[in-house]
């Protein structure tokens, strides 16, 4: 791997986003502010749901997840196809860059700014009643295996959309459902039988599940089972980007 220009391409993708920090870091913060606020006034007399844990505590780590994998996302996907429309994807591919080196540049600036804006979420939620975590190398785990995921997936959806509208397609029938009934707002366990086993099927929903755990040490499921669900979709869509990236698909071969 040319490591100088990984972290090359690394660097100037963490400075895109960081230039217009206002945009990318601060209003995806300030959003999960109002839900927060919202929804926590609303839903707070409903008792706690998980055992010890009100409403407004459990709601913080459901909405930093949800806040990181959507902005790491969105990070990869719009600064790929952005490349791609304006023309300079060009001056990325001349380099002598491997497909490793590239998946590791666009995924890595991805993980750094899902987890700048989670940051930036539990610290203006937290006087909400957040309590100090049970297990931190929970949290890293889930918080860094939930921005990788959501960073390739978002490198793929940049590969394969062709413009800004099939790119929100992904954003809006794809990203925004999953995320949304993944359990940010709810326990699982108090859904009909039916939707929580399709809530099973949703692999954001280990990701929150597994990041909630290391804030609480109560979960719906099986922490392992958690990480072994969210590590292996991570394997399985790092391997499919980088398939692609080594074909050179709408890339390299138009």
């Amino acid at each position: 791997m040319n490591l100088v220009g990984c972290y090359t391409l690394f660097k100037k993708e963490i400075l895109r986003f960081w230039k217009v920090g206002f945009q990318t870091l601060s209003a995806p913060i300030l959003t999960a502010l109002l839900y927060q606020l919202i929804f926590s006034h609303v839903m707070r007399a409903h008792g706690d749901v998980l055992p010890g844990v009100s409403y407004t505590a459990f709601l913080i780590p459901g909405l930093a997840m949800m806040s990181m994998t959507q902005n790491a996302f969105a990070n990869a996907s719009s600064s790929l196809i952005q490349s791609r429309i304006t023309g300079n994807l060009i001056f990325i591919l001349l380099p002598p860059l491997t497909s490793g080196a590239f998946f590791a540049a666009y995924v890595g600036a991805a993980i750094v700014r899902g987890l700048a804006v989670g940051v930036g979420v539990i610290a203006v939620t937290a006087w909400f009643g957040l309590p100090m975590p049970h297990y931190f190398g929970w949290i890293m785990a889930f918080a860094f295996l939930g921005c990788a995921v959501m960073g390739a997936f978002g490198l793929l959806a940049g590969i394969v959309a062709e413009k800004f509208d099939q790119l929100a397609a992904f954003q809006n029938f794809l990203i925004m459902p999953l995320t949304f009934l993944s359990g940010v707002f709810y326990s699982i366990n108090s859904l009909p039988p039916f939707w929580r086993t399709v809530s099973h099927g949703n692999p954001v929903f280990y990701m929150i599940d597994g990041f909630r755990y290391g804030f609480f040490g109560e979960s719906d499921v099986s922490p392992w089972l958690s990480l072994s669900v969210c590590g292996a979709f991570c394997v399985l869509i790092s391997a499919i980007v980088y398939a692609v990236l080594q074909s050179g698909w709408k890339l390299r071969n138009g």
